[in-house]
Protein backbone atom coordinates (compact mmCIF):
# COMPACT_ATOMS: atom_id res chain seq x y z
CA UNK A 1 0.00 0.00 0.00
CA UNK A 2 1.42 3.37 -0.96
CA UNK A 3 1.06 6.03 1.67
CA UNK A 4 2.91 8.85 3.35
CA UNK A 5 3.56 8.78 7.08
CA UNK A 6 4.54 11.88 9.01
CA UNK A 7 6.50 10.94 12.12
CA UNK A 8 6.11 12.72 15.44
CA UNK A 9 8.88 15.34 15.39
CA UNK A 10 9.62 18.62 17.16
CA UNK A 11 7.71 21.56 15.72
CA UNK A 12 10.86 23.26 14.49
CA UNK A 13 11.87 20.29 12.30
CA UNK A 14 10.57 19.93 8.76
CA UNK A 15 8.04 17.07 8.49
CA UNK A 16 9.71 13.73 7.79
CA UNK A 17 7.38 11.66 5.69
CA UNK A 18 7.62 7.93 5.13
CA UNK A 19 6.10 6.08 2.21
CA UNK A 20 4.21 2.97 3.27
CA UNK A 21 4.42 0.09 0.82
CA UNK A 22 3.97 -3.24 2.62
CA UNK A 23 0.68 -5.02 3.39
CA UNK A 24 0.00 -5.61 7.06
CA UNK A 25 0.93 -9.13 8.21
CA UNK A 26 -1.53 -11.13 10.26
CA UNK A 27 0.97 -12.32 12.85
CA UNK A 28 -0.71 -10.40 15.66
CA UNK A 29 -4.20 -11.73 15.02
CA UNK A 30 -5.35 -13.70 18.03
CA UNK A 31 -6.78 -16.79 16.32
CA UNK A 32 -7.40 -18.31 12.87
CA UNK A 33 -11.02 -17.17 12.76
CA UNK A 34 -10.04 -13.58 13.36
CA UNK A 35 -7.19 -13.94 10.93
CA UNK A 36 -9.62 -15.10 8.28
CA UNK A 37 -11.91 -12.17 9.03
CA UNK A 38 -9.12 -9.63 8.70
CA UNK A 39 -7.66 -11.43 5.71
CA UNK A 40 -10.96 -11.22 3.85
CA UNK A 41 -11.14 -7.54 4.67
CA UNK A 42 -7.58 -6.98 3.48
CA UNK A 43 -8.47 -8.46 0.10
CA UNK A 44 -10.46 -5.30 -0.51
CA UNK A 45 -7.75 -3.02 0.81
CA UNK A 46 -4.42 -4.43 -0.41
CA UNK A 47 -2.94 -2.67 -3.40
CA UNK A 48 -0.02 -3.19 -5.72
CA UNK A 49 3.08 -1.04 -5.36
CA UNK A 50 3.88 -0.93 -9.07
CA UNK A 51 3.97 2.86 -9.24
CA UNK A 52 7.05 3.17 -7.01
CA UNK A 53 7.66 4.68 -3.60
CA UNK A 54 5.79 7.96 -4.02
CA UNK A 55 4.28 10.19 -6.63
CA UNK A 56 4.40 13.29 -4.41
CA UNK A 57 7.90 13.93 -3.09
CA UNK A 58 8.47 17.44 -1.92
CA UNK A 59 10.80 19.06 0.61
CA UNK A 60 11.20 16.95 3.71
CA UNK A 61 9.84 13.80 2.09
CA UNK A 62 11.84 10.64 2.76
CA UNK A 63 11.13 7.38 0.93
CA UNK A 64 11.06 4.29 3.13
CA UNK A 65 9.36 0.94 3.40
CA UNK A 66 6.79 1.03 6.14
CA UNK A 67 3.54 -0.85 6.70
CA UNK A 68 0.19 -0.12 8.31
CA UNK A 69 0.35 -1.04 11.99
CA UNK A 70 -0.29 -4.62 13.00
CA UNK A 71 -3.69 -4.49 14.66
CA UNK A 72 -5.45 -7.61 15.99
CA UNK A 73 -8.89 -8.03 14.47
CA UNK A 74 -11.89 -7.87 16.79
CA UNK A 75 -15.40 -9.08 16.09
CA UNK A 76 -17.59 -6.13 15.12
CA UNK A 77 -20.58 -5.03 17.12
CA UNK A 78 -24.04 -4.89 15.58
CA UNK A 79 -24.78 -1.68 13.64
CA UNK A 80 -28.05 -0.03 14.65
CA UNK A 81 -30.06 2.33 12.43
CA UNK A 82 -31.67 5.05 14.49
CA UNK A 83 -33.03 8.55 14.58
CA UNK A 84 -33.24 11.38 17.05
CA UNK A 85 -35.12 14.69 17.04
CA UNK A 86 -32.80 17.69 16.62
CA UNK A 87 -34.18 21.23 16.41
CA UNK A 88 -37.53 19.83 15.37
CA UNK A 89 -36.13 17.60 12.63
CA UNK A 90 -35.51 13.86 12.45
CA UNK A 91 -31.81 13.06 12.11
CA UNK A 92 -30.97 9.51 11.05
CA UNK A 93 -27.72 7.88 12.17
CA UNK A 94 -25.80 4.62 12.33
CA UNK A 95 -24.48 3.55 15.70
CA UNK A 96 -22.24 0.69 16.71
CA UNK A 97 -20.02 -0.15 19.67
CA UNK A 98 -20.68 -0.06 23.38
CA UNK A 99 -21.50 3.11 25.23
CA UNK A 100 -18.64 4.25 27.44
CA UNK A 101 -15.97 3.45 24.86
CA UNK A 102 -14.11 6.29 23.09
CA UNK A 103 -16.46 8.00 20.65
CA UNK A 104 -15.76 8.47 16.95
CA UNK A 105 -18.12 10.89 15.22
CA UNK A 106 -18.09 10.36 11.44
CA UNK A 107 -19.17 13.17 9.11
CA UNK A 108 -19.84 12.26 5.49
CA UNK A 109 -19.25 14.10 2.24
CA UNK A 110 -21.05 15.00 -0.98
CA UNK A 111 -23.15 13.46 -2.47
CA UNK A 112 -23.23 10.73 0.13
CA UNK A 113 -24.52 9.88 3.59
CA UNK A 114 -23.50 7.71 6.54
CA UNK A 115 -23.75 4.83 4.04
CA UNK A 116 -20.16 5.78 3.11
CA UNK A 117 -18.98 4.25 6.38
CA UNK A 118 -20.74 0.89 6.10
CA UNK A 119 -17.39 -0.95 5.73
CA UNK A 120 -15.33 1.15 8.14
CA UNK A 121 -17.79 1.07 11.06
CA UNK A 122 -17.54 -2.72 11.63
CA UNK A 123 -13.74 -2.50 11.57
CA UNK A 124 -13.84 -0.03 14.48
CA UNK A 125 -16.91 -0.99 16.50
CA UNK A 126 -15.18 -3.78 18.42
CA UNK A 127 -13.08 -1.12 20.16
CA UNK A 128 -14.98 2.17 19.92
CA UNK A 129 -18.42 3.74 20.07
CA UNK A 130 -19.04 4.87 16.49
CA UNK A 131 -21.71 7.38 15.45
CA UNK A 132 -22.39 8.42 11.85
CA UNK A 133 -25.29 10.82 11.27
CA UNK A 134 -26.88 11.85 7.99
CA UNK A 135 -26.97 15.63 7.62
CA UNK A 136 -30.25 17.45 7.50
CA UNK A 137 -31.35 17.13 3.87
CA UNK A 138 -29.19 14.07 3.17
CA UNK A 139 -29.53 10.31 3.44
CA UNK A 140 -32.48 9.23 5.57
CA UNK A 141 -32.70 12.41 7.66
CA UNK A 142 -35.54 14.88 7.23
CA UNK A 143 -35.50 17.08 4.16
CA UNK A 144 -37.36 20.33 4.72
CA UNK A 145 -38.18 22.00 1.44
CA UNK A 146 -35.47 24.36 0.14
CA UNK A 147 -38.35 26.77 -0.46
CA UNK A 148 -38.84 26.93 3.31
CA UNK A 149 -35.21 27.00 4.50
CA UNK A 150 -31.91 27.74 2.81
CA UNK A 151 -29.40 24.92 3.12
CA UNK A 152 -26.07 26.26 4.33
CA UNK A 153 -23.13 24.64 6.05
CA UNK A 154 -23.96 26.62 9.18
CA UNK A 155 -27.35 24.88 9.21
CA UNK A 156 -25.80 21.41 8.85
CA UNK A 157 -23.32 22.13 11.64
CA UNK A 158 -26.06 23.37 13.96
CA UNK A 159 -27.88 20.07 13.52
CA UNK A 160 -24.73 17.99 14.06
CA UNK A 161 -24.05 19.93 17.26
CA UNK A 162 -27.64 19.34 18.31
CA UNK A 163 -27.28 15.66 17.45
CA UNK A 164 -24.23 15.32 19.72
CA UNK A 165 -26.05 17.07 22.54
CA UNK A 166 -29.21 14.99 22.09
CA UNK A 167 -27.15 11.82 22.58
CA UNK A 168 -25.26 13.21 25.57
CA UNK A 169 -21.84 13.00 23.91
CA UNK A 170 -19.25 15.16 25.68
CA UNK A 171 -16.01 14.13 23.92
CA UNK A 172 -15.26 12.63 20.53
CA UNK A 173 -12.72 12.11 17.80
CA UNK A 174 -14.04 13.74 14.65
CA UNK A 175 -13.72 11.91 11.31
CA UNK A 176 -14.17 14.33 8.39
CA UNK A 177 -14.46 13.60 4.67
CA UNK A 178 -15.28 16.15 1.93
CA UNK A 179 -18.36 18.09 3.21
CA UNK A 180 -17.37 16.74 6.62
CA UNK A 181 -14.60 19.33 6.72
CA UNK A 182 -16.79 22.47 6.62
CA UNK A 183 -19.36 20.85 8.88
CA UNK A 184 -16.74 19.46 11.25
CA UNK A 185 -14.72 22.64 11.62
CA UNK A 186 -17.87 24.59 12.45
CA UNK A 187 -18.80 21.99 15.06
CA UNK A 188 -15.28 22.00 16.51
CA UNK A 189 -15.04 25.79 16.66
CA UNK A 190 -18.38 25.98 18.46
CA UNK A 191 -17.23 23.51 21.15
CA UNK A 192 -13.45 22.97 21.14
CA UNK A 193 -13.65 21.39 24.59
CA UNK A 194 -15.44 18.39 23.06
CA UNK A 195 -12.78 17.67 20.45
CA UNK A 196 -10.45 14.84 21.43
CA UNK A 197 -8.79 14.50 18.03
CA UNK A 198 -9.23 14.71 14.26
CA UNK A 199 -9.17 12.14 11.48
CA UNK A 200 -8.94 14.00 8.17
CA UNK A 201 -9.81 11.96 5.07
CA UNK A 202 -9.78 14.04 1.88
CA UNK A 203 -11.27 16.91 3.84
CA UNK A 204 -9.84 20.15 2.54
CA UNK A 205 -8.98 23.24 4.60
CA UNK A 206 -6.23 24.84 2.48
CA UNK A 207 -6.17 26.55 -0.91
CA UNK A 208 -3.26 24.32 -1.88
CA UNK A 209 -5.75 21.46 -1.98
CA UNK A 210 -7.66 23.09 -4.84
CA UNK A 211 -6.35 23.34 -8.39
CA UNK A 212 -6.04 26.75 -10.05
CA UNK A 213 -9.08 25.86 -12.15
CA UNK A 214 -11.15 24.70 -9.20
CA UNK A 215 -10.53 27.65 -6.88
CA UNK A 216 -12.71 30.13 -8.81
CA UNK A 217 -15.36 27.47 -9.41
CA UNK A 218 -16.96 27.85 -5.99
CA UNK A 219 -17.05 31.64 -6.28
CA UNK A 220 -18.86 31.21 -9.58
CA UNK A 221 -21.29 28.76 -7.98
CA UNK A 222 -22.08 31.40 -5.35
CA UNK A 223 -22.31 34.43 -7.59
CA UNK A 224 -23.76 33.13 -10.85
CA UNK A 225 -27.49 32.53 -10.38
CA UNK A 226 -28.21 32.70 -14.12
CA UNK A 227 -29.88 29.79 -15.96
CA UNK A 228 -26.46 28.83 -17.31
CA UNK A 229 -24.95 28.87 -13.82
CA UNK A 230 -27.79 26.76 -12.46
CA UNK A 231 -27.37 24.27 -15.32
CA UNK A 232 -23.72 23.81 -14.37
CA UNK A 233 -24.74 23.02 -10.80
CA UNK A 234 -27.46 20.64 -11.95
CA UNK A 235 -24.81 18.69 -13.84
CA UNK A 236 -23.05 18.02 -10.54
CA UNK A 237 -26.13 16.28 -9.13
CA UNK A 238 -27.12 14.46 -12.32
CA UNK A 239 -26.79 10.70 -12.74
CA UNK A 240 -23.66 11.17 -14.85
CA UNK A 241 -22.24 13.69 -12.39
CA UNK A 242 -22.71 11.42 -9.39
CA UNK A 243 -21.54 8.20 -11.00
CA UNK A 244 -18.76 9.33 -13.31
CA UNK A 245 -17.64 12.72 -12.01
CA UNK A 246 -17.68 11.66 -8.37
CA UNK A 247 -17.32 7.96 -7.62
CA UNK A 248 -15.57 6.72 -10.78
CA UNK A 249 -13.48 9.81 -11.53
CA UNK A 250 -10.42 8.72 -9.53
CA UNK A 251 -10.57 4.95 -10.18
CA UNK A 252 -9.66 4.29 -13.84
CA UNK A 253 -9.50 0.85 -15.36
CA UNK A 254 -9.52 -2.13 -13.03
CA UNK A 255 -9.42 0.15 -10.01
CA UNK A 256 -13.11 0.84 -10.64
CA UNK A 257 -13.76 -2.65 -9.26
CA UNK A 258 -12.98 -1.27 -5.80
CA UNK A 259 -15.98 1.06 -5.98
CA UNK A 260 -19.29 -0.54 -5.05
CA UNK A 261 -22.20 0.43 -7.31
CA UNK A 262 -24.22 0.62 -4.10
CA UNK A 263 -22.64 4.06 -3.62
CA UNK A 264 -24.07 5.93 -6.56
CA UNK A 265 -27.22 3.77 -6.69
CA UNK A 266 -28.25 4.82 -3.18
CA UNK A 267 -27.21 8.44 -3.68
CA UNK A 268 -29.20 8.72 -6.91
CA UNK A 269 -32.24 7.13 -5.29
CA UNK A 270 -32.08 9.84 -2.64
CA UNK A 271 -31.61 12.56 -5.27
CA UNK A 272 -34.56 11.42 -7.34
CA UNK A 273 -36.66 14.57 -7.05
CA UNK A 274 -35.93 18.13 -8.14
CA UNK A 275 -36.32 19.20 -4.50
CA UNK A 276 -33.69 16.69 -3.34
CA UNK A 277 -31.25 17.97 -5.95
CA UNK A 278 -31.95 21.59 -5.04
CA UNK A 279 -30.84 20.89 -1.47
CA UNK A 280 -27.40 19.84 -2.68
CA UNK A 281 -27.29 22.72 -5.17
CA UNK A 282 -27.88 25.20 -2.36
CA UNK A 283 -24.96 23.68 -0.46
CA UNK A 284 -22.72 23.95 -3.50
CA UNK A 285 -23.77 27.59 -3.81
CA UNK A 286 -22.70 28.08 -0.19
CA UNK A 287 -19.35 26.33 -0.57
CA UNK A 288 -17.44 29.58 -1.12
CA UNK A 289 -18.13 30.35 2.55
CA UNK A 290 -15.78 27.49 3.39
CA UNK A 291 -12.90 28.89 1.36
CA UNK A 292 -13.49 32.23 3.08
CA UNK A 293 -13.28 30.43 6.44
CA UNK A 294 -10.02 28.57 5.74
CA UNK A 295 -7.88 31.16 7.63
CA UNK A 296 -10.15 30.81 10.67
CA UNK A 297 -9.95 27.02 10.61
CA UNK A 298 -6.17 27.14 10.24
CA UNK A 299 -5.86 29.53 13.16
CA UNK A 300 -7.98 27.14 15.22
CA UNK A 301 -5.62 24.27 14.41
CA UNK A 302 -2.54 26.33 15.27
CA UNK A 303 -4.00 27.35 18.61
CA UNK A 304 -5.65 24.10 19.70
CA UNK A 305 -3.16 21.60 18.25
CA UNK A 306 -5.63 18.70 18.31
CA UNK A 307 -4.04 15.27 17.82
CA UNK A 308 -4.58 14.62 14.11
CA UNK A 309 -4.41 11.67 11.74
CA UNK A 310 -4.54 12.49 8.01
CA UNK A 311 -5.42 9.64 5.62
CA UNK A 312 -5.75 11.06 2.12
CA UNK A 313 -6.39 9.38 -1.22
CA UNK A 314 -3.49 10.66 -3.30
CA UNK A 315 -5.34 10.19 -6.61
CA UNK A 316 -8.08 12.65 -5.64
CA UNK A 317 -8.54 15.11 -8.52
CA UNK A 318 -10.85 17.35 -6.49
CA UNK A 319 -8.84 17.74 -3.27
CA UNK A 320 -5.18 17.47 -4.17
CA UNK A 321 -2.51 15.80 -1.98
CA UNK A 322 -0.96 19.24 -1.46
CA UNK A 323 -4.01 20.00 0.67
CA UNK A 324 -3.14 17.10 2.94
CA UNK A 325 0.48 18.17 3.30
CA UNK A 326 -0.59 21.76 4.01
CA UNK A 327 -2.07 20.62 7.35
CA UNK A 328 1.48 20.01 8.55
CA UNK A 329 2.22 23.74 8.56
CA UNK A 330 -0.26 24.22 11.38
CA UNK A 331 -0.08 20.71 12.87
CA UNK A 332 3.61 19.72 12.74
CA UNK A 333 2.99 16.64 14.91
CA UNK A 334 0.16 15.30 12.74
CA UNK A 335 0.42 11.82 11.23
CA UNK A 336 -0.02 11.83 7.45
CA UNK A 337 -0.61 8.95 5.04
CA UNK A 338 -1.19 9.42 1.32
CA UNK A 339 -3.10 6.30 0.31
CA UNK A 340 -3.32 4.55 -3.03
CA UNK A 341 -6.90 5.73 -3.46
CA UNK A 342 -9.01 8.60 -4.73
CA UNK A 343 -11.47 11.01 -3.16
CA UNK A 344 -13.54 8.22 -1.60
CA UNK A 345 -10.57 6.52 0.06
CA UNK A 346 -12.82 4.94 2.68
CA UNK A 347 -14.56 3.03 -0.12
CA UNK A 348 -11.24 1.77 -1.52
CA UNK A 349 -9.04 1.30 1.56
CA UNK A 350 -11.21 0.82 4.68
CA UNK A 351 -8.87 -1.71 6.33
CA UNK A 352 -5.65 0.38 6.25
CA UNK A 353 -7.66 3.40 7.41
CA UNK A 354 -9.02 1.36 10.33
CA UNK A 355 -5.52 0.15 11.18
CA UNK A 356 -4.09 3.66 11.23
CA UNK A 357 -7.08 4.89 13.23
CA UNK A 358 -6.69 2.17 15.84
CA UNK A 359 -3.05 3.06 16.46
CA UNK A 360 -3.94 6.76 16.51
CA UNK A 361 -6.78 6.22 18.99
CA UNK A 362 -4.60 4.07 21.24
CA UNK A 363 -2.04 6.88 21.48
CA UNK A 364 -4.53 9.48 22.67
CA UNK A 365 -4.58 10.44 26.35
CA UNK A 366 -7.38 8.56 28.09
CA UNK A 367 -10.67 10.34 28.69
CA UNK A 368 -13.06 9.65 31.57
CA UNK A 369 -15.79 7.17 30.69
CA UNK A 370 -18.79 9.02 29.32
CA UNK A 371 -21.87 8.58 31.44
CA UNK A 372 -25.52 8.80 30.55
CA UNK A 373 -25.17 7.61 26.95
CA UNK A 374 -27.87 5.53 25.37
CA UNK A 375 -26.80 1.91 25.06
CA UNK A 376 -26.76 0.83 21.41
CA UNK A 377 -27.56 -2.71 22.49
CA UNK A 378 -31.00 -1.75 23.79
CA UNK A 379 -33.84 -2.30 21.29
CA UNK A 380 -35.88 0.35 23.15
CA UNK A 381 -33.51 3.07 21.93
CA UNK A 382 -35.30 5.56 19.67
CA UNK A 383 -34.76 3.50 16.55
CA UNK A 384 -36.44 3.64 13.19
CA UNK A 385 -36.23 1.71 9.98
CA UNK A 386 -34.44 3.44 7.08
CA UNK A 387 -37.28 2.27 4.90
CA UNK A 388 -39.48 4.87 6.52
CA UNK A 389 -37.51 7.46 4.58
CA UNK A 390 -37.12 11.14 5.34
CA UNK A 391 -39.90 13.64 5.49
Amino acid sequence: MASIHNCFVPAQWPPRILVDMLPCPLSSVANPTRAAFLGLSLMAGRVAAAEGPSDHRGPGVTAARDAPPEVPALWPEKVYYRSVSVLGHRIFYRESGRAGRPVILMLHGFPASSHSYRELIPLLSGRYHVLAPDYLGSGFSDRPSPDEITYRFDLLAEHVTGFVEALGITRYVLYMQDFGSPVGFRVALAHPERLRGLVVQNANAYLEGLSEIRRPLFRRFHDDRSPEGLAALEAFVSADGIRNRQYLRDVPGERAERMSPDTWTQDLALLATAQDRRIQIQLLQDYQSNLDAYPTWQAFLRKQQPPTLIVWGKSDQAFLPAGAEAYLRDLPKAELHLLDAGHFAVEEQPVPIAQYMTRFMDRLPPDPVQRGLKNPGLPTHEGTSPHQGPK
